[in-house]
Order: structure tokens, then C-alpha cells, then sequence
């Protein structure tokens, strides 16, 4: 946990999918982390009576994968066989199904036994045709989007929170540099059973609690997209530049896979060290592919390239990272919302390796 590598894994895990009226599509990499830890679940369609539902999860695990690939195998069979979910109230089938797959974690072998501390964050979502279900337990984040704007956004679960500060400290700990106990930076995971050993208190009431935050909202025509994301997408992009960043990418193409995919190569660009993974689920009401953007877009490469040609030709010897710090000063027209340059570092990369091959190992990412 907090190791890094000597350069990111940039290769990419993808999946994508439709069903009753939505489109979904996933990236996840690596990055800078020694270890992969992120999992996802996303299925349109949960069978029988439930076969105009969809499910989506991202799990943000932590000092291993072990939690979250569990949490990913069964969280969504958990929630949906509890008794207050076939009776219709979803809230509390998914509050009940949290609490139940939690508690019987602590059965697998290597977590009963300590030789396993893994945990992980969970963000996921319940979508029916009139309704949407969101529920957030961690630092895992969902976003809904209308007309490029966040209209709707889940609360980061942090030590330093008052309410979650109170918990921590009736539980016999302490927040020390925003973390619980001076170590874990969330205030509410699945597993991490040595923040849960506290025996006269509840389940929700010990150091790190497994309860999920709630929310349900009416299905709406403006709605564009939802975005589910572990913290390596949100400790460099803000819900509005992913919102306005999503909705431009969407104008110029409609593979969720690609757009998801730009994402996570941004946020690399921009300075992310984690793991990332995201999932973008769009409704009929996305915006459709325009004509118009995708001028722009082919114009802005025209314009990028020209600019590489030309500082290239100037400076014969530069390395990409000055060409960056160029390109940065300069006012780019119709760069990408909520990326900025960052954006393109992807194509500025394959054309400086194009025209200046000798110096293609100097293209690191992140470094200017």
C-alpha cells in the first residue's frame, strides 16, 4: 500500500455493455500502483422479475484485492436476495445487504485469520426505469449529469466529517492527519476488521463503519450520464470538469469504452497516482455525436500538429516534456473541458514519437 512503480501500467481493462435503454462502458488501469486493487460489477438486466433493473459497482480496494474482488463476485446477489428487496424496499434491501456480506467476510479463511487486512470503498447503483438507487459507502464517488453540469453527487466518507469524526472517537480512536488512527484515509469500507474489534458496540458504530449512504431519485429525460469512479479519477478532477469533460468526449464519439478510456489517461496526465477505474452509464438522454464537435476536435489535432512540427523544427533537440511545458503556454483553442492539455498528451505523445523517434523514451506521463 503506497508504493509506486518506476512508470505506470497504462494498459487498459475495458467492458461495455446495453440493455434497457442504457449503454455502459468501463476503464480500469493500474497506473502508478504496485498492485491492482480496483473491481467492478456491470449488468444490464438482473433476471427474471428483476429484468428491467441494472446494476453497476465500482470497489476501490485497499492494503490488497482480496474484499474488493469479493465485493465485486457477490454484493449485487447479496442486496437483491434479501427479503426488504423482494418485498420493494430497495433502500433497505441494499442498507441489509451491505451490513450482511460485511459481517460474513469475516468467515474467508485469511480475513477470520488477520493474515488478510484488505478493505475497500464501494460506490454502486440500482437502475430501474423510473427510478435510480444509489448507494456509497467510502470515498468512491457517483456523479449524475444533466446538460454537462453535476446535478447529483455522493459524499466522500472521511475521518475528518463531524459525524464520522464523532463515530471514530465514541469507538475509542482518533483522526490523526485526516486519517483514522493516523492510517486508513476512509471512514467507511467493507472488511478492514482490525478498525471493527470494538465488542459493546454495533455494527455501524465501530472505527470503520460498513454502512452505506442511501439515495434514490425520480428517472429524469435531462439526465445525460452516471458516472461511477474510485478516488484516482476525483483526486484530480473536480465532478464538474468530469461532467463538462464526459459530455464534450460524447459529442465527438459515442464508444463509452474510448471516452472511459480518455478519462483515466486525463487524470493519469494530470497526476494521478492510484488506481483507476470509472464507469460511465448513459442514458437515452446523452448527448449525441455532433458533426460539429468533431470538426473542432479534427481541427485541434490539425492545429496541435502544426504547433509540434513547428517547435520541433525550432528546437531539434527538445525533449517532450519541455515540448509540454511549450504547448501549456500557449492559448490552444478548443481544448477538451475539464482536461485542458492534458487531454491530448495522448496524441501529442504519438506525434512527437512520429517526428522525433530518437527521443521517444523521454515521453513520461504527468511531468510538466
Amino acid at each position: 500500500m503506497g508504493a509506486f512503480l518506476e512508470k505506470p501500467m497504462t494498459s487498459k481493462h475495458n467492458e461495455h455493455g446495453e440493455g434497457n435503454g442504457l449503454r455502459y462502458g468501463v476503464g480500469s488501469m493500474q497506473g502508478w500502483r504496485c498492485e491492482m486493487e480496483d473491481a467492478y460489477h456491470a449488468k444490464t438486466g438482473l433476471g427474471d422479475s428483476l429484468d428491467d433493473w441494472n446494476y453497476f459497482a465500482v470497489f476501490d480496494g485497499h492494503a490488497g484485492d482480496n474484499v474488493a474482488k469479493h465485493c465485486a463476485a457477490n454484493l449485487l446477489q447479496r442486496i437483491i436476495t434479501t427479503t426488504e428487496f423482494g418485498n420493494n424496499d430497495i433502500t433497505k434491501g441494499i442498507h441489509t445487504g451491505f451490513l450482511q456480506l460485511d459481517e460474513s467476510m469475516r468467515a474467508i479463511p485469511e480475513l477470520a485469520s488477520g493474515l488478510d487486512k484488505s478493505g475497500t470503498t464501494a460506490v454502486c447503483a440500482f437502475i430501474s426505469g423510473q427510478h435510480l438507487y444509489i448507494a456509497n459507502c467510502g470515498d468512491s464517488r457517483a456523479v449524475l449529469c444533466q446538460n454537462a453540469q453535476p446535478i447529483f453527487t455522493t459524499q466522500d466518507h472521511k475521518p475528518i466529517l463531524p459525524g464520522e469524526k464523532e463515530r471514530i472517537q465514541n469507538a475509542g480512536g482518533s483522526v490523526m492527519v485526516q486519517r483514522v488512527n493516523g492510517s486508513l484515509a476512509v471512514s467507511r469500507a467493507l472488511g478492514d476488521y482490525d478498525y471493527k474489534k470494538v465488542a459493546n458496540l454495533g455494527q455501524c458504530e465501530q472505527l470503520v463503519s460498513p454502512e452505506p449512504e442511501i439515495f434514490c431519485r425520480d428517472r429524469e429525460p435531462a439526465d445525460e450520464f452516471l458516472v461511477l469512479a474510485c478516488d484516482g479519477v476525483w483526486d484530480v478532477m473536480s465532478n464538474e470538469e468530469l461532467c463538462q469533460f464526459v459530455h464534450n468526449r460524447l459529442e465527438v464519439s459515442d464508444n463509452l469504452v474510448d471516452v472511459a478510456n480518455q478519462v483515466i489517461d486525463t487524470c493519469l496526465h494530470k497526476g494521478s497516482r492510484d488506481n483507476m477505474s470509472i464507469i460511465i452509464i448513459a442514458f437515452p438522454g446523452a448527448p449525441p455525436v455532433s458533426e460539429e464537435a468533431q470538426k473542432r476536435e479534427e481541427a485541434l489535432e490539425q492545429h496541435l500538429r502544426a504547433r509540434i512540427e513547428q517547435i520541433l523544427g525550432e528546437m531539434s533537440s527538445i525533449e517532450y516534456g519541455a515540448l509540454l511545458k511549450e504547448l501549456a503556454r500557449e492559448d490552444i483553442p478548443d481544448l477538451p473541458p475539464g482536461g485542458g492539455l492534458h487531454a491530448k498528451c495522448s496524441y501529442v505523445s504519438k506525434v512527437f514519437k512520429e517526428l522525433h523517434p530518437k527521443l521517444a523514451e523521454t515521453c513520461e506521463m504527468g511531468n510538466y
